[in-house]
């Protein structure tokens, strides 16, 4: 009988052990979610979007946050970067919905719940183009160019400008620094690449920036044509590297002691290219050598492409030769 009775005692211990480790483990659980977060302002872009973090059990001890774009009720992708309770809608959200994913945390889990989604974004009525810039004027050193503001919609008040220097397609853009009227004096560091200009309308809702197409292709000087004058012509010998410096050496013969033009090149693939102008004065020929330190974009590994060209003073050009160096 004490041993029957033994067990029952046992048999209630472990019960009542069993029973109150459940209750330990529904006390001790991740968050629930029992209101959904909530999504307050404006769906314009410009605008900024505010979320609540909403109702939770389990007592949570922080929030994360993470906004999504949307394109139907089921289908969202977070936007990189937006991590905070708050948003400001961006161009790309027009035409969209938003909501966010709020993450409730306390000392034994996580639990995520999505807001509602916001309206469909309405653009800023910041200006939009609808036919692009363009450039009028001649590509060659001394010359001026001249940008039009092509047309927008949205009535804008004022336009800003910027000057691109980029390569012989068009791409591989960079600013040119303090080229920000509307018109712009082509210069030698253009030469044998393209210019672009880059358009920024303005109104009371925001501002829109777009790019002309490309220039034709810079040369170095507008062709005089002199009657009995011949072009000069331009030999390379040899192309050398001594740490960084690059030695050329050439040769330039033209028909009158006068001063000639060398354009040199530099280029390398996807690399926008630079330009330099040498001046020698040949008595019929001269062989010279010109040493310089190319820019760091041209030092990394791959070939160095160094071109040459003689202008004589009525525009009169030689051929381009060229000779590379590479870069290991």
């Amino acid at each position: 009988m004490r041993n029957y009775l033994t067990a029952a005692a046992l048999i209630s211990v472990l019960a009542a052990s069993m029973l109150a480790a459940v209750a330990s483990a529904a006390a001790t659980s991740a968050p629930v979610n029992t209101t959904a977060p909530a999504v307050s302002g404006t769906a314009k872009v410009g605008q900024t979007l505010t979320v609540s973090d909403g109702s939770w059990s389990g007592s949570p001890t922080s929030y994360a946050y993470q906004w999504q774009r949307c394109t139907s009720s089921s289908s969202c992708a977070n936007v990189a970067g937006a991590t905070s309770r708050t948003y400001k809608i961006v161009p790309a959200d027009a035409g969209r919905t938003l909501r966010a994913v709020v993450t409730a945390t306390n000392a034994d889990g996580s639990s995520t719940a999505n807001s509602n989604q916001t309206s469909v974004v309405a653009a800023s009525g910041a200006p939009t183009n609808t036919a692009r810039p363009t450039i009028s004027g001649s590509a060659y050193v001394g010359e001026e160019l001249t940008a039009d503001n092509g047309t927008w919609s949205g009535s804008p008040t004022s336009y800003a400008y910027q000057w691109l220097r980029c390569d012989t397609s068009g791409a591989y853009c960079f600013r040119v620094a303090g080229a920000t009227g509307n018109t712009y004096g082509v210069r030698f560091a253009d030469v044998y690449g393209t210019v672009r200009v880059a358009v920024t309308a303005k109104n009371a809702n925001g501002s829109r920036t777009d790019r002309s197409l490309p220039s034709d292709v810079v040369q170095p000087v507008q062709p005089v044509v002199v009657p009995g004058n011949k072009a000069p012509t331009i030999r390379f010998i040899s192309l050398k590297r001594r740490g960084v410096h690059v030695y050329a050496r050439f040769t330039v013969c033209d028909d009158a002691a006068r001063r000639v033009s060398v354009i040199e090149r530099d280029s390398k693939r996807a690399v926008l290219s630079y330009v330099r102008k040498y001046a020698v004065v040949p008595s019929r020929c001269v062989t010279a050598t010109r040493n310089w330190v190319p820019a760091g974009r041209f030092r990394t590994k791959g070939r160095l492409v160094v071109t040459l060209r003689a202008v004589d003073k009525s525009g009169a050009s030689s051929r381009f030769v060229h000779r590379s160096l590479l870069y290991r």
